[in-house]
């Protein structure tokens, strides 16, 4: 059994993607960020980064008991504990992992900072926002290029890069972007939406709730980063 720490991020929604498509069977622990749930001293011990999702896969290496945390870490742990959703061949799986990597390093964190800066910046951030607006264009510019080419984010066949890619890509809505300006975005979006396993995850996702919309001032500081938790 593995447990799942997670809420309902993207890249959490990852994580639920790649254990129903690999059929393995998880409990869900629920890590309220919203209320600071992430800077428990019991969290802290599962993930020193106090970030979300982090699972602990009860039959790990040789049975023991394995935690993992980030995102990309985990995907490519699952991928390997069942050798599946990774390409066998040494060239199609760097190709595969280097849009993998533009997911973890490039399109998440861009994509992240737009909504910070579009959601919750106060007034006078018009630089960052511009800044974020342009890469996020950018960024479906690069995967509708690149979607034109293969079937697949990764090249020929489904893989832990589409399942990273696709929580990402599926929020033109909430970054306020036409869909329709990228048909190769929104062919993969169709494509991935279609995945019985993908509706699946995206149920269980869509029965969560968090304290989000009641956040103490405190909660959101300290979860931003900002007021009296400012470093700089």
């Amino acid at each position: 059994m593995i447990d799942l720490y997670a809420l309902t991020s993207p890249n959490a929604v990852k994580i639920f993607i790649a254990l129903e498509e690999l059929a393995l069977p998880y409990n869900i622990i629920l890590v309220d960020v919203w209320k600071s749930e992430q800077f428990t001293a019991e969290f802290g011990k599962l993930n020193p980064n106090r970030k979300i999702p982090v699972i602990v896969d009860h039959d790990g290496p040789n049975g023991t008991r394995q935690t993992v945390f980030e995102s990309g870490a985990i995907l490519m742990y699952l991928a390997e504990k069942t050798g599946r959703l990774v390409p066998k061949e040494i060239s199609a799986r760097y190709e595969m992992l280097q849009w993998l990597m533009i997911q973890l390093t490039t399109l998440g964190p861009m994509f992240g900072q737009l909504v910070q800066f579009r959601r919750f910046a106060p007034a006078g951030s018009d630089y960052s926002l511009s800044r974020y607006r342009t890469e996020a264009h950018r960024l479906y510019d690069l995967f509708d290029e690149r979607l034109a080419a293969h079937p697949y984010v990764g090249g020929a066949e489904y893989t832990i890069a589409d399942i990273a890619a696709f929580p990402w890509l599926r929020n033109h809505a909430l970054l306020e972007l036409d869909i329709a300006k990228w048909p190769n975005v929104k062919r993969f979006n169709d494509m991935m939406n279609a995945r019985p396993a993908v509706k699946q995850a995206l149920a269980k996702v869509g029965t969560i709730t968090s304290a989000r919309d009641s956040a103490t001032e405190d909660a959101k500081d300290r979860f931003f980063g900002r007021g009296k938790y400012t470093r700089a």
